[in-house]
């Protein structure tokens, strides 16, 4: 059973990187899939000692798509994305033995967007100017693959096209597991394609398998006026926000510029709360020290 409210982790890539892995390369994160997992057991279990109760597993680039672009076959590809489900429940296995009174985390299996094969920031405009049939065929197998896999939850995020939100919204129809669906917005209105956000969520009010819907890496000032849409539409949903630290990314060099402003995150995670947000936690760039401080706040509420 989820108790809310409930804390997320934060951002996986800023924590490889600080574990010395090279995230400049086309599969990102998903890279240490296969040449560091005790990179991300350790990433996972830094979340979950700040206080994480739900840790999203290492396989938001990866994709069948992505790794068989790099001469990987189909199946060794199906195993490493399970793989990344099977770290993140070593991790929780690890904190939960040494933890063995508190809530057991979750786990929720990262799918990601079409962008994220792309490596080249469309998570960040959504127009990616392919098919229905294309995008269908890029995100149902892995979702198929994830639903029957031990996750607890499907997490769908950082989508920032209402093409895709439509494909996604026929694929979920089929799907068995507790789903979420969070996407990346450019203001308070709107995702990154310039689709109004309630457009979007109109698509998944009928699906009951999507327990929750929200927004992700997206800049922290637009978070609270984004909650406020999502709660007005969605009534019966959950409401899910892991903003990123509102930092820029530049896809070429694969960094972030400008400087990021987290100091009060724990002050706006406590006005989130209180508008209606069930599920707060961080994406890129929000670190350990952000989530704890998240945790404080929303659990003394």
């Amino acid at each position: 059973m989820i108790k809310y409210p409930l804390l997320l982790d934060g951002g996986l890539s800023n924590q490889l990187e600080q574990l010395g892995c090279d995230l400049n390369q086309s599969l990102w994160t998903a890279r240490a899939l296969i040449t560091d997992r005790d990179a991300i057991l350790r990433a996972h279990l830094t979340y979950l000692d700040a206080g994480a109760q739900c840790i999203i597993s290492g396989s938001y680039q990866a994709s069948l798509q992505a790794f068989e672009s790099i001469g990987i076959e189909h199946k060794e590809a199906e195993e490493l994305i399970l793989r990344s489900i099977d770290i993140a429940h070593t991790a929780v296995d690890s904190y939960q033995k040494s933890n063995p009174k508190k809530f057991r985390p979750l786990v929720a299996a990262s799918i990601g967007p079409y962008g994220a094969l792309l490596a080249d920031g469309s998570e960040y405009h959504g127009n990616y100017g392919v098919t229905d049939e294309l995008l269908h065929q890029f995100h149902i197998s892995k979702i198929h693959l994830l639903d029957k896999s031990n996750a607890d939850i499907l997490a769908i995020e950082t989508i920032p096209s209402y093409q895709e939100s439509q494909v996604l919204a026929e694929i979920l129809t089929e799907v068995k597991k507790k789903t979420w669906i969070s996407f990346s917005c450019k203001d308070e209105d709107h995702i990154n394609d310039g689709t109004p956000i309630v457009q979007c969520l109109e698509l998944f009010d009928l699906i009951p398998t999507v327990f929750a819907v929200g927004v992700n890496c997206t800049h922290p000032k637009y978070i609270s006026g984004l909650i406020k849409k999502v709660k007005t539409h969605s009534k019966d949903k959950k409401v899910i926000v892991y903003p990123n630290s509102g930092e820029l990314y530049d896809a070429t060099t694969k960094t972030w510029l400008n400087t990021a402003n987290t100091g009060d995150i724990s002050l706006l995670a406590r006005e989130w709360h209180r508008l209606g947000a069930d599920i707060i936690g961080g994406c890129c760039r929000i670190g350990p020290a952000e989530i704890e401080a998240i945790g404080k706040v929303i659990n003394s509420v």
